[in-house]
């Protein structure tokens, strides 16, 4: 029976299976994301190096994401859902298996940067599915089921890394990845078949070129500036600025190919005010989100108020888990009333929760932590999801790819900038030569300072209920 045949009761089932199967894999691979963030200190006795070489397990996954995702919208129009769900996964796992066997650094870091690759073209394969194959009207509902992604598995990866290194040692990690990474591909060829509009493009080389050294150079360069910690070192400022001069000549590039529809990454969705908008109230979600839950706030339960990392792992999984939870409601309500009438009260709940870290102190509470951490991750909710949905559902279905692609990347750069501003501000703020109270306050001022403008910012999102904008 075709796709045009089928009865709509069993295509809405398919529809629905292909978007739990992704969304389990989805979880695998996002799991794995912030898995190492509590594992610095024990890689560093382990290997016998020092913390600015070890944090290259994290900082290097980033930049290997950064560089993949413009990719993504080429491979989206050139191979079908399966292909591009197979080949994810089988890299993955490739890259596990290697992290599992790796007897030092050098294998650590290539089994992270391979993972990345995989993890890179999976979450925009999600994104697309859901605007491909969900009806227009369930779409913010269904976008909110999957925020359970973005939400609890990197909200679990801290206190599984913690439970894993504590008990196994690092390498465990790997081993438990992998078996789920492989039972989800197992299911995946079986389960990932649906009609997939393909174009037949030519990768243009000199786009992938210049993609890489910008992205990477810049992302390099912003990790570098947080690891070193100094104004004007030539190894943050050398690559930041070839990056930057790449990723101009990457545009330039870009706008001349698309006019024959050739682009590695079409940048047409950033003429359309809806997408332009969302994409930058995301920028700013996702800034004060990498920095406030995953880079200040598991810095000041270790190094100010002395909690291991297990136990800061598990501090910030509360309000992981609420993201998760009022992911689907979030995306019910915006399918019901806009987009307007929930970002501007979850930027609101955003910039208090921000404003309330300011006043964290040396006598602060864990429950006081925990409880204004789920403050934040409730605004973020009401957020995450409506915004993406916004931002590509301006688009129309052959934009959809590169537009997925477009916030995924950005989601990796402020990722990038917010790391390495956090960790400099913090430290230029500080006494010693590591963060404390003092300088991390002063990083939270910043942080809770984007937080006004995001608020700000939140009233210039328009409802449209029955537009669709075409190019």
């Amino acid at each position: 029976m075709s796709a045009a045949t089928t009865p709509p009761a069993r295509q809405e089932d398919r529809t629905g299976l292909l978007i739990g199967v992704l969304v389990v894999a989805a979880f695998v691979m996002f799991l794995n994301e912030t898995v190492f963030s509590v594992a610095l200190p024990t890689l560093t006795r382990d290997l016998r190096l020092t913390t600015a070489t070890v944090q290259w397990v994290i900082s290097g996954y980033l930049v290997a994401m950064a560089i993949v995702l413009p990719v993504t919208g080429y491979l989206l129009d050139r191979f079908s859902v399966r292909r591009i769900f197979i080949g994810s996964l089988t890299v993955f796992s490739v890259g596990a298996l290697i992290g599992a066997l790796a007897p030092g650094f050098g294998l650590l870091l290539t089994a992270r940067i391979v993972q990345a690759g995989g993890t890179a073209t999976m979450v925009p394969l999600l994104m697309t599915s859901v605007m491909r194959y969900v009806p227009a009207h369930r779409r913010g509902a269904t976008m909110g089921a999957t925020s359970i992604v973005v939400a609890v598995a990197p909200a679990l990866g801290p206190a599984l890394g913690g439970a894993v290194i504590d008990n196994l040692g690092w390498r465990w990690i790997f081993w438990i990845t992998l078996p789920l990474a492989l039972a989800a591909l197992a299911v995946g060829i079986v389960v990932v078949r649906a009609p997939s509009p393909l174009r037949v493009v030519s990768l243009d080389l000199p786009s992938l070129v210049l993609s890489v050294i910008g992205f990477g150079g810049i992302l390099y360069g912003l990790s570098a500036l947080g690891e070193r910690r100094t104004a004007m070192p030539l190894g943050v400022w050398g690559p930041m600025t070839a990056g930057a001069g790449a990723l101009l000549l990457f545009v330039v590039r870009q706008r001349s190919l698309q006019r024959a529809d050739r682009a590695l990454l079409d940048l047409r969705p950033l003429a359309l005010r809806r997408f332009s908008v969302a994409l930058v109230l995301a920028a700013l979600m996702f800034l004060t989100l990498i920095v406030a839950g995953s880079v200040l706030l598991p810095l000041y339960l270790q190094t100010v108020l002395g909690r291991t990392s297990f136990t800061a792992g598990m501090a910030l999984l509360p309000g992981g888990l609420m993201l998760g939870v009022l992911g689907r409601p979030a995306g019910a309500l915006y399918d019901r009333v806009g987009v307007r009438s929930v970002v501007v009260p979850g930027a609101i709940t955003i910039a208090t929760a921000l404003a309330l870290f300011t006043t964290f102190g040396n006598g602060t509470g864990l429950a006081a932590v925990i409880g204004v951490h789920v403050l934040f991750m409730t605004g973020v909710a009401f957020l995450m999801t409506p915004l993406i949905t916004e931002a590509l559902s301006a688009l129309p279905e052959h934009l959809h790819s590169h537009g997925s692609a477009i916030l995924n990347t950005l989601q990796q750069v402020a990722a990038g900038f917010g790391t390495a501003a956090a960790v400099t501000i913090a430290t230029l703020a500080s006494a010693g030569a590591a963060p404390d109270s003092t300088g991390l306050r002063v990083a939270f001022i910043c942080t809770a300072g984007v937080g006004l403008v995001l608020a700000g910012l939140a009233p210039l999102a328009r409802t449209h209920r029955t537009e669709k904008t075409e190019t």
